[in-house]
């Protein structure tokens, strides 16, 4: 006799119906065979009396196992298990687990090492350091919402409720059309355009349709781990190419392309990742002509186009673009909040229609509403006044970051100040390694995070890159302390 009063637990303060949960423990009794095939359950009224629950409420349960098929009713003679239902086979598991949290895959699948990046999870009192992201306590929150439930409420934003295009709102890509032309000196149009989730969505989209297993790519000696991964998960061999204070050396890059048959090159033109030098104007011309004469594409990443402290920024390569050599990526969540998942990717008409089409089997479409409201965030001119204002605050804590690390920690670290972004580029003194500062700042709470990715090369240069924007004064103040105690800790 199943002892069905003490095997069946009925929770009253959770949402679930009850004869769901009473279902749902009749199945789960069935797959693991404490109730075989043709076991004959008990009545609606004596399983009611012995769960303390309405008959009505056994009814129910045994209704949806039978619309199931876990069990079956036979006339005049009561209510059985499934005689057709084969018994579950399972393997017996070496550790005692519950059942909702398989460790192991029943089944083969690839596991490809370029794609595996540690997730970090924050915790309360560590100062973690950060490649350079923005502030998202300056984020125009309410704006961005005001807008957001305006158009939501709106008839006429219906439409945008339902499927729509690959190639993102419509309204959003005019928008940004007309804004960065005016702001990049692009000249495109609509068709030059699509939306995307961001700029490593973009990424994905040009490597998808670029490069073939074996293909050879160009990209720095330091560079974006993020594109790096990218173009390994689609099975580029790297080549790279020495990177100097007026960023990627393009005498290099044209040795290989005598060498080697070249199918992309990655650029972040305005400040390279890691180091955030700017690629000279000279350099500029001389790539874009090498694109020409040898037919490979370039990706250039504009990832932090609207900081910039000394000058007004320098127009992308995409701007001096005059035959189709050049794949434009960006987004507007770097600028405001990671969050936004609002990013475009511009390049020439028949390679946007091309990644139009492949978007449909990756993502099908962005939040289109979240689109339309950056539209007309763009166009009220909210996301200028968010940037000016942004810009005067990243400016002085630059200042104030490089200026304490400078004063407190001029003989352990050196560093140039950067012209824009939002991070610098920091040697630690040779006596010292980044893996010897990472074990010892972490008994003062400081997290160095993931500083072996900025020397994939194993060339050496002891530095790694540090953000500053997403820290207010006090908390650039803290980190400078708790960096200063680390090395002397280390002395």
């Amino acid at each position: 006799m199943i002892p069905y009063k003490t095997i069946i637990k009925i929770n009253r303060k959770i949402k679930q119906p009850l004869y769901l949960q009473i279902s749902n423990q009749f199945i789960e009794m069935i797959k693991s065979n404490t109730l075989p095939s043709g076991t004959r359950l008990p009545g609606s009224r004596n399983l009611a009396t012995l769960l303390n629950v309405h008959r009505k409420t056994i009814v129910a349960s045994y209704e949806e196992l039978i619309l199931q098929g876990w069990i079956e009713s036979v006339s005049k003679k009561g209510t059985f298990v499934n005689k057709n239902i084969p018994l579950l086979k399972q393997e017996i598991l070496s550790r005692n687990i519950d059942d909702t949290l398989k460790l192991k895959s029943g089944f083969y699948f690839d596991k490809n090492p370029f794609v595996h990046r540690k997730l970090e999870i924050k915790k309360e009192g560590i100062t973690y350091i950060n490649d350079g992201v923005s502030d998202v306590r300056l984020t125009p929150v309410d704006e961005i919402a005001i807008l957001y439930r305006k158009l939501s409420n709106k008839k006429a934003t219906l439409q945008d409720l339902s499927y729509g295009t690959t190639y993102g709102n419509d309204e959003l890509r005019t928008v940004l059309v007309s804004y960065l032309n005016e702001t990049r000196g692009l000249n495109i149009t609509k068709d030059n355009i699509m939306i995307t989730r961001g700029s490593q969505m973009g990424m994905y989209l040009s490597s998808s349709l670029l490069i073939k297993k074996d293909d050879y790519v160009i990209v720095g000696e330091t560079n974006y781990i993020s594109t790096d991964l990218t173009f390994k998960y689609k099975g580029a061999k790297l080549l790279r190419v020495p990177v100097d204070e007026n960023g990627l050396i393009i005498n290099e890059v044209e040795q290989l392309c005598k060498k080697y048959t070249i199918k992309a090159i990655y650029v972040t033109s305005h400040h390279h990742h890691p180091t955030t030098v700017t690629l000279s104007a000279e350099r500029r011309m001389h790539l874009l002509n090498l694109a020409l004469t040898y037919n490979f594409a370039i990706i250039e990443d504009d990832y932090d186009y609207d900081f910039h402290y000394n000058h007004a920024p320098i127009l992308p390569l995409a701007s001096h673009d005059k035959n189709g050599s050049v794949i434009y990526v960006g987004s507007v969540c770097k600028t405001v909040a990671p969050a936004y998942r609002v990013g475009y990717l511009v390049a020439s008409k028949e390679f946007v229609d091309e990644c139009a089409k492949l978007r449909r089997f990756v993502d099908r479409q962005g939040d289109s509403v979240l689109e339309l409201a950056f539209a007309h965030f763009i166009k009220n001119g909210d996301l200028d006044r968010h940037i000016k204002k942004a810009l005067k605050i990243y400016r002085e804590r630059r200042d104030y970051f490089c200026y304490l690390l400078q004063k407190e920690l001029g003989d352990y670290f050196q560093f140039e100040i950067p012209k824009g972004g939002m991070a610098i580029w920091i040697t630690l003194d040779k006596k010292y390694s980044w893996e010897q500062l990472s074990e010892n700042a972490k008994k003062v709470k400081l997290d160095l995070g993931d500083w072996i990715r900025y020397d994939a090369m194993n060339l050496g240069h002891n530095a790694i890159r540090m953000g500053f924007a997403s820290y207010t004064i006090n908390e650039i103040e803290v980190l400078i302390h708790k960096l200063k105690f680390t090395m002397k800790i280390i002395d």
